[in-house]
């Protein structure tokens, strides 16, 4: 019977530790990721609007999410929390975690954020700057990912415990002060009781990816970056999953580090020709691939059947 918690009820019946890791569980045989499915539920939000908090879109994208995760998930919570931002907007944000194998001590979580930034801000004709960013790219291809995942894992459970994270208010700004609060949130609740590491994604439906190992994830879960990376080499992508170290980004897993939680981002932070699509009206469905939508979807399945 699946059912959705309050975050409350969720964290009273959490029973898992870091340290509790225990053997590693054979690998589990998975089944095949879809890639146009993957690019179908980029589609579906992108028909939604932009999905600024406060806005019909984010309020139709979140209900059509909780619908889809509630007929997959064994359990769903979804977490409302307030936010007065720096120049008086008041917002109302939800987190939202499925979870699989609820039952199991060893946990691994996998998260992106699901929300759109209000404006274009590095958009070049200035005109363009207060038109909200559609975010094909940035927030519904990891959205469309962690979706295309947890069809996968109601069809076969993973040999472990996961948990995805959809975390809201991490683009709308305009500055970090107003940025990756659904991170923050999740951070507070974690305590003593938490997941063995997370992987975050980001920006990774690019017709042209690249992931190369993001700055802080090296320094900060250096075990972790090499579980993801080398399940991308085992996948044969290591083309496209360099072993080289990009530039540190300011994203939704610095405040899980600074939690404690080791987290990876697998992030393209270079999109578009001189990465001129970026906070921009650009960022459209045209620019997204489903086949590198697959790939991400096949790195973390690998991932997470190899036995994490």
């Amino acid at each position: 019977m699946r059912k959705r918690r309050t975050l409350a009820t969720a964290l009273a019946g959490l029973a898992f530790t870091a340290c509790d890791q225990g053997a590693l569980p054979p690998p589990t045989l998975r089944p095949p990721v879809d890639p146009q499915g993957a690019l179908a539920l980029v589609e579906t939000q992108l028909s939604f609007g932009p999905r600024v908090p406060g806005s019909p879109g984010h309020a139709a994208q979140l209900s059509w999410m909780l619908a889809r995760l509630d007929s997959l998930a064994p359990e769903v919570v979804a977490d409302t929390f307030p936010w007065v931002t720096t120049g008086g907007d008041s917002l109302t944000l939800v987190n939202v975690v499925a979870r699989f194998q609820p039952e199991q001590t060893r946990r691994i979580l996998l998260l992106t954020h699901w929300d759109t930034r209000p404006w274009s801000t590095e958009a070049r004709d200035s005109a363009q700057r207060d038109v909200p960013v559609p975010g094909a790219n940035d927030g519904a291809s990891g959205t469309a990912v962690l979706l295309e995942l947890a069809r996968i894992f109601a069809e076969q459970a993973p040999p472990m415990g996961v948990d995805l994270l959809f975390v809201d208010g991490e683009d709308y700004g305009p500055g970090t002060d107003d940025m990756f609060l659904g991170a923050r949130r999740y951070a507070e609740t974690l305590g003593p009781a938490r997941p063995i590491y997370g992987v975050l994604l980001d920006m990774v439906g690019d017709r042209d990816p690249l992931f190369p190992v993001e700055g802080y994830s090296f320094q900060a879960a250096p075990i972790v970056v090499r579980k993801v990376w080398d399940a991308a080499r085992r996948m044969g992508y290591e083309r496209y999953f360099p072993g080289s170290v990009g530039q540190p980004m300011l994203d939704d897993h610095v405040p899980l580090i600074e939690a404690g939680l080791p987290t990876v981002d697998v992030i393209d932070f270079s999109y578009g020709p001189d990465h001129a699509w970026w906070h921009t009206p650009d960022d459209t469905l045209d620019k997204v691939s489903a086949e590198t939508l697959g790939m991400v979807a096949e790195v973390m399945a690998e991932l997470i059947y190899s036995g994490g």
